[in-house]
């Protein structure tokens, strides 16, 4: 029998917001549970709160149990009487645990003082865990005669809903007491990671100081203002919120006093001044009325509205390169894993990726060029690259751009033909236009081409995402002409029919189309880019239909897709003057979906494709076809599409496994079947 399996009473000192919810969770896992606290109000209340929830989740269909079963598991004790002492009743309830979760205030005179008590008083061998958030596990575990036997055992709030469980080793905590309480996690339904030395902040919140504080220094120093910086974070990096969004929902004292006790154990962080400013003006968030942004009335949330098309504004590399500093120097120090520092982010932050999935992602190089980049603008020894970061980039492991970085991918293979360079980064595919001399222009033998690499493509279960670029200064100018000298109109109007089925294949082709427009797009450049699903456009991209200059009109879809996307009037303009616009022009009237720097293209670009290679192919399939399909024809046979292929899509596999991992609280694996 494990040492897990011999702990059946749990004793939880504190029935506050995190105490109850601890209580609560034990309860479910069929735990016998003692919530202790200082008087019979507080506990009654806590008892309420308890019960409101199990019956919300059992309402739901979540808990097999019933209410009165789970909540019959659940005892109440008072642990001091009105002087301050440690009641009888308590002592003997302390006798009778088989493990302690302590969830008091963050005193640490108050929990050592608990601590000694249990100790003195506790069976032999019973694991003392502490829900602390900011205090040493070692200078708690200091108050007994067993500091082996303590551990922390960080929730996050709420209990219930979070995932994520922080198991920390102080200095002499043993690794059976982590062992025990990592299976007890689990058993309580929980992902614990473990934290193997005691740092100030563990890993959550570490992560979380270098992310905010970056944000707030960003604002400070005039980059960039609170909206932008939000916009970045929420639609460039997926963030569930933005920086002062969070900051305002939390509580800016929440994170002015974690921020302010980490650092006053060793954290090194220069303060931005606007935390500290929101805070002494007790402009403190949603709970005040106003804090970054302005509420209804206090505790009335409301989600602050954040323009998207900010998002652009502020580079997400600079946000995010601070907290993969941070989680590098975790891993440099041996503090916790890498796979557990990218679980902890995921589980406790709601990232959608890990720390190391996202350096991978931008580039180890990019992620140090933003630090370095950070350090100058601030002053700050904390933006100097750590040295696991500076020595990746000089070996060149750089992430996903040289098939290893903290994690190995597959390697980039490419393929070149003579107007193309078709490169695999599995699950992605780029298709490169490979004529920068002739700024890749489209000749007859392009089209065939490209043709036939979409139809390798579309049947490559290893490619779920397609990527179409230009190599050079330019995505396409459009046709060659030099190509058509001499031809007869109706040679002309055949090589229209060849491009225009090109264009037709692309826009109802099985699998998503990223464009990822660099330069010229021009011509049937443009043609081309309006064929595909999402265009991601840089800056520097200038676009335009220049075919009436030459005496003709666009051949490849030019006079049908344009004005579905601009509109009439908009595209007449275009097609008319034969008049270049710019990226930012392209943004207003619709005809891109996206424009960034042009440093930043790729990345972006990547980034998607990335995102929506995760999604069940087949599901993706349909929603493009019922979407392309339903805008060239009437809403009722729209709508009748739709509702077939929603019904055919519950005969596959993948909505079985959509759902499973949805009931069980993991990412999902999608097959294609």
């Amino acid at each position: 029998m494990s040492s897990a399996e011999k702990i059946n009473k749990i004793l939880v000192i504190g029935s506050g917001t995190m105490g109850h919810g601890i209580v609560e969770v034990a309860a479910i896992a069929g735990y016998k549970v003692y919530m202790a606290d200082i008087n019979d109000e507080i506990l009654k209340n806590a008892l309420e709160k308890i019960k409101w929830s199990i019956t919300k989740l059992y309402n739901k269909g979540s808990l097999r149990e019933s209410v009165d079963s789970l909540m019959s598991r659940i005892s109440t004790v008072v642990n001091v009487d009105s002087e301050g002492n440690f009641t009888e009743e308590f002592k003997n309830v302390v006798k009778e645990a088989d493990m302690f979760i302590e969830a008091i205030p963050e005193r640490l005179d108050i929990k050592q003082n608990l601590f000694r008590f249990i100790d003195e008083n506790r069976k032999k061998d019973t694991i003392m865990a502490t829900n602390t958030s900011s205090l040493p596990i070692t200078e708690i575990a200091s108050a007994t005669s067993s500091p082996e036997l303590v551990v922390g055992m960080h929730f996050f709030n709420p209990p219930p809903l979070m995932p994520l469980v922080e198991i920390i080793k102080g200095d002499k905590t043993s690794d059976a007491t982590v062992s025990t309480v990592y299976e007890i996690a689990k058993k309580f339904g929980k992902q614990p990671v473990v934290v193997k030395k005691d740092v100030p902040g563990f890993i959550v919140n570490r992560v979380l100081a270098r992310f905010l504080n970056t944000a707030c220094w960003l604002a400070y120093k005039g980059k960039g203002s609170v909206l932008e910086i939000d916009s970045s974070i929420r639609y460039n990096l997926g963030f569930p919120m933005g920086a002062f969004e969070l900051a305002d929902y939390s509580g800016i004292d929440v994170f002015y006093y974690v921020n302010k006790a980490i650092t006053e154990r060793g954290f090194k962080m220069v303060h931005c001044p606007l935390f500290e400013e929101k805070f002494k003006s007790k402009e403190l968030g949603m709970k005040s009325g106003k804090g970054f942004y302005e509420y209804p009335k206090p505790g009335a949330y409301v989600r602050p509205q954040i323009p998207k098309d900010l998002a652009n504004k502020i580079d997400p590399v600079l946000l995010i390169a601070p907290a993969v500093n941070e989680g590098a120097w975790l891993l440099e120090n041996e503090v916790a894993s890498k796979e557990d520092i990218d679980k902890a982010v995921m589980l406790g932050l709601g990232w959608p990726k890990g720390l190391f999935e996202f350096a991978d992602s931008y580039g180890i190089d990019n992620v140090n060029k933003a630090l370095r980049s950070l350090k100058e603008m601030i002053g700050s020894e904390e933006y100097n690259p750590v040295k696991l970061l500076v020595d990746m980039e000089s070996q060149g492991l750089l992430g996903r751009k040289s098939s290893k970085g903290f994690y190995e991918y597959k390697k980039v293979e490419e393929v070149s033909k003579k107007t193309l360079i078709i490169r695999y980064e599995k699950p992605i595919a780029w298709i490169v236009l490979n004529r920068p001399n002739k700024l890749n222009a489209i000749s007859p033998e392009t089209i065939k081409e490209l043709y036939e690499t979409l139809d390798e493509l579309e049947l490559n279960e290893d490619v779920r995402v397609i990527i179409l670029t230009g190599s050079g200064r330019a995505f396409s100018a459009g046709a060659d002409v030099t190509a058509f000298a001499g031809i007869t109109p109706m040679q002309a109007a055949i090589f229209s029919k060849k491009f225009q089925e090109l264009t037709l294949k692309m826009q109802y082709y099985a699998k998503p189309i990223i464009v990822a427009i660099n330069g010229y797009t021009l011509g049937g450049g443009l043609e081309i880019s309006m064929s595909g699903d999402i265009r991601i456009a840089s800056e520097t991209a200038l676009f335009g239909q220049p075919e009436i200059n030459l005496g003709f009109i666009p051949g490849a879809g030019g006079t049908q897709r344009l004005p579905r996307l601009v509109g009439r009037g908009q595209s007449k303009t275009i097609i008319f003057t034969g008049d270049n616009i710019t990226a930012r022009e392209a943004l207003g009237m619709k005809l891109v979906d996206r424009v960034v720097p042009p440093e930043r293209l790729e990345q972006e670009a990547r980034e998607l494709a990335l995102k929506i290679a995760s999604k069940p192919p087949l599901a993706l399939m349909a929603a493009k076809l019922s979407i392309e399909q339903g805008l060239e024809s009437n809403i009722w046979a729209g709508l009748n599409l739709e509702a077939s292929l929603f019904g055919l899509l519950f005969s596959t596999e993948d909505v079985i496994e959509g759902v499973t991992a949805f009931l069980e609280k993991r990412k999902p694996s999608f097959k294609g079947k």
